[in-house]
Order: structure tokens, then C-alpha cells, then sequence
């Protein structure tokens, strides 16, 4: 006597549906993973670009005085410029009055991020040596 049991597993239909739902988070899954990846490129040029704006503003007068001007240059795909100009505080009329000299210095690093450029500004305001009035004591 053959006793007929039902067969158990899964119809076409259930595969299908069980194909669909994987494709379906996958996809979601892998758009995460792509914009992480992006955010974590994109913060690696920000630190890259902070260290480099750092690096010029530290720079500039060091182991000299500061002159006022502008210099630019390349460093892989950053690119740098760096202004120095008289500071004038608001207390003060002229630059005359200051104990030191002092200088704004600010630095502009961009930079190409896809088809967007992005930019990064730092500014501080730098003193030089105090002018010598001539006599020695």
C-alpha cells in the first residue's frame, strides 16, 4: 500500500516573491553603502584641504616679517591662495598707533569634488615683530 504524502516547499510564485524582496533591499543596502563612502571621500578632502590651509597660514611670516600680497600655488588637486593685508582694529584710526604691526592673513583652498568645486576659508590675524625705532638699549 503507497500512502501519497503532500510534497513540502515552495511554489514558483513564493521564489518570485522571496527574489523580489532580496533585489529590493540589496539595492537599498548598496545605495547606503555608496553614500557613506562618498561622505567618508568627501571628509578626507576637508581634512586635507584644513591641513593644507593650516599649514599656509603658519607660514606665512614665518622666520621672516610679513609683507602684505597674495600667493598661490597647487598642491594635487588643491588648490591654494593665501592674502595678506593691514589690520586695522576699529579702536584704533591708524596704523601708526598699533605697538605692533599686525596683519590679516586669510586662505582659500578649492578644490574639484565631481562636477561640483568646493571651497574652504580660514582667517586670522597675525602679529609681526614690533619696528624698531632705531636706537639700541
Amino acid at each position: 500500500m503507497c500512502i501519497s504524502r503532500p510534497l513540502k516547499g515552495y511554489t514558483l510564485v513564493e521564489v518570485l516573491v522571496a527574489m523580489v524582496i532580496l533585489a529590493l533591499a540589496s539595492t537599498v543596502l548598496m545605495r547606503i553603502f555608496s553614500a557613506g563612502l562618498q561622505s567618508v571621500a568627501l571628509s578626507s578632502d576637508y581634512a586635507h584641504a584644513v591641513l593644507l590651509a593650516e599649514s599656509q597660514l603658519a607660514a606665512a611670516g614665518a622666520g621672516a616679517t610679513i609683507t602684505p600680497g597674495e600667493t598661490s600655488g597647487i598642491e594635487g588637486t588643491f588648490h591654494w591662495t593665501r592674502h595678506i593685508a593691514e589690520y586695522i582694529p576699529q579702536d584704533f584710526s591708524k596704523t601708526d598707533q598699533l605697538p605692533v604691526p599686525a596683519y590679516q592673513v586669510t586662505v582659500v583652498v578649492e578644490w574639484p569634488n565631481g562636477e561640483n568645486a568646493r571651497r574652504l576659508h580660514l582667517s586670522t590675524i597675525k602679529l609681526d615683530r614690533p619696528q624698531s625705532s632705531g636706537g639700541s638699549t
